[in-house]
């Protein structure tokens, strides 16, 4: 309940409450909350005031509103540490998660001109494309195409790709993984990203670029994938030098 006392404001108080409940799992995940009227009452304060806190947890995430249906919870965002290189199977497994993809693609195909350059090949060389859902718990989180030279590693089949990759190219290929250059960018969903995700079209989603380099710097793949921003969100620590 609230404190009228308190010098907290009302709607942060809501707001706190309604997050202690679906942490205690009254609110699960896709249930529909009570109504503004109906929480006006249960915590005597104005619809306004109601109205402010829930509009607070949309904005936060924690609430999703479905027009002409009502407000429902949302489910929590899986946090991605922007430090550390893990593969998105190492990252759902340590998460207590199941990873499965299930790939779309598996083709070799010409390089372009610019990932020649970024992947430093030679123009007339080629890359497999590799184009992944990725799901967590069965559910999609992101659809995802990499790039690898074929002469980095010439005999990859499908049945490779259907696991972690990064532990084929280390406990099978031999090769060790260094870094990464990461580059994240918001968006929206087309009507391609959103039926392979199970979103709207036009949904926010993250578009996320990753070069990736072996110990001895040999650039050896591109990654751009589309998450979904309801699903997903990346921390950093930082520091005041």
């Amino acid at each position: 309940m609230v404190n009228k006392n308190s010098p907290l404001p009302m709607y942060f108080q809501i707001e706190e409450d309604l997050k202690q409940r679906m942490e205690n799992k009254e609110f699960k995940p896709g249930d529909m909350i009570p109504s503004e009227r109906e929480l006006s009452e249960h915590y005597d304060v104005s619809r306004m005031t109601v109205r402010q806190a829930i509009t607070n947890m949309v904005s936060e995430g924690f609430l999703y509103r479905a027009k002409g249906k009502g407000t429902f919870v949302a489910e929590s965002k899986i946090e991605q540490p922007l430090q550390g290189m893990t593969s998105f199977t190492e990252d759902m497994n340590q998460r207590g998660m199941e990873a499965s993809s299930e790939l779309l693609e598996f083709d070799v195909i010409p390089v372009s001109k610019e990932m020649a350059r970024k992947l430093q090949m030679d123009p007339n060389q080629k890359v497999y494309k590799i184009t992944r859902i990725r799901f967590a718990d069965q559910k999609p989180m992101a659809v995802e195409h990499t790039f690898i030279p074929v002469t980095l590693i010439p005999d990859l089949s499908e049945k490779d790709v259907q696991g972690s990759l990064y532990q084929y190219i280390e406990k099978t290929e031999k090769l060790t993984i260094a870094k990464a250059t990461q580059m994240i960018e918001a968006t929206t969903a087309d009507t391609y990203q959103a039926e392979l995700l199970d979103v709207p079209q036009s949904s926010a989603i993250l578009l996320i670029e990753r070069n990736s380099y072996l110990q001895d710097g040999t650039p050896f793949e591109i990654v751009k994938s589309a998450y979904r921003a309801d699903r997903y969100k990346f921390i950093s620590d930082i520091y005041r030098s």
